[in-house]
């Protein structure tokens, strides 16, 4: 029988709704979120129990040198593979377990509307992290603009309030973390591994970056709610890539373009190319440990 999220952590899923204060309407006034340890510390018991011995996080150096640059002021970004609700709760634990607990205290995860909004119980787990939220642009596209007025101003305002978000922390020792792709992989939609074109406005007006691959599978997306999604356990390792200027990125990538190419679209696919790659290498090496 295949376990769930919802039959594997039922206790877990009790004691997260009942801690969490986290808001499932996102206003102006809301869209930075602090975490909440209370939830972290049930958050960090669920990947515990499916984390095998042989996970951890390669790249600690590289990380830590970002880290350094935010705090002396530099405006830093983690480019990060999107498999599952857990990956920023994998990043978060094995960095701390990696000796990096300032560090992972210091992320600040862009997060979509639709994860405060649609599912109270996925509201409270994503409250066991620091965020903004936003509306992700392509939600903004799908709807119609007579009839959904009022949803396209309020989309647009709380992007504007988390623009300003961003802008407080960025220069503040924080370490943004975003997935690039927008949304997690799901293998019967393969563009869901395809860069969104958003993801060059924050190239464009950010320092450094480092981009972290995720290889091992401990939550696997379903075609169903979130809470169904199902569970494993599993080898996990975290890759860290080396601390790259985001201007020098952005440019290799448009290099030799024509004219007339998407910009935005071909650095967003620069962006997934250069995790793909680190995704395969690393690959290599995790299934040794197996």
């Amino acid at each position: 029988m295949v376990e769930t999220l919802t039959t594997a952590f039922g206790d877990q899923i009790k004691r997260v709704i009942k801690t969490s204060k986290t808001p499932t309407v996102i206003t102006e006034e809301n869209v930075y979120q602090a975490g909440d340890p209370d939830v972290l510390s049930i958050l960090d018991e669920m990947v515990e129990h499916l984390l095998l011995p042989g996970s951890g996080l390669d790249g600690f150096d590289n990380l830590n040198e970002l880290f350094e640059k935010a705090k002396s002021g530099k405006s830093c970004l983690l480019l990060v593979e999107h498999y599952s609700n857990m990956d920023l709760s994998i990043v978060s634990l094995l960095t701390r377990k990696a000796g990096g607990r300032e560090i992972s205290d210091s992320l600040i995860a862009i997060s979509g509307m639709k994860l405060n909004e649609d599912n109270p119980v996925v509201a409270a787990f994503t409250g066991a992290y620091s965020k903004i939220v936003i509306c992700p642009s392509r939600s903004l596209q799908d709807l119609d603009p007579e009839k959904d007025k009022d949803e396209i101003l309020r989309g647009n305002a709380i992007n504007r309030a988390a623009m300003k978000s961003i802008i407080r922390h960025k220069y503040k020792g924080s370490l943004i973390l975003v997935f690039p792709s927008g949304t997690r992989y799901r293998p019967w939609e393969p563009d869901s591994k395809k860069g969104v074109r958003d993801i060059d406005s924050y190239i464009r007006s950010f320092d450094y970056l480092c981009f972290v691959a995720l290889n091992g599978e401990v939550l696997h997306v379903q075609q169903t709610d979130m809470m169904n999604d199902a569970v494993s356990k599993d080898i996990v390792r975290v890759t860290v890539g080396p601390v790259t200027s985001c201007e020098e990125f952005r440019n290799s990538v448009l290099a030799g373009l024509p004219e007339e190419a998407d910009k935005k679209q071909a650095v967003a696919d620069g962006i997934m190319n250069e995790l793909e790659k680190m995704h395969v290498a690393a690959e290599e090496k995790r299934l040794k440990l197996l």
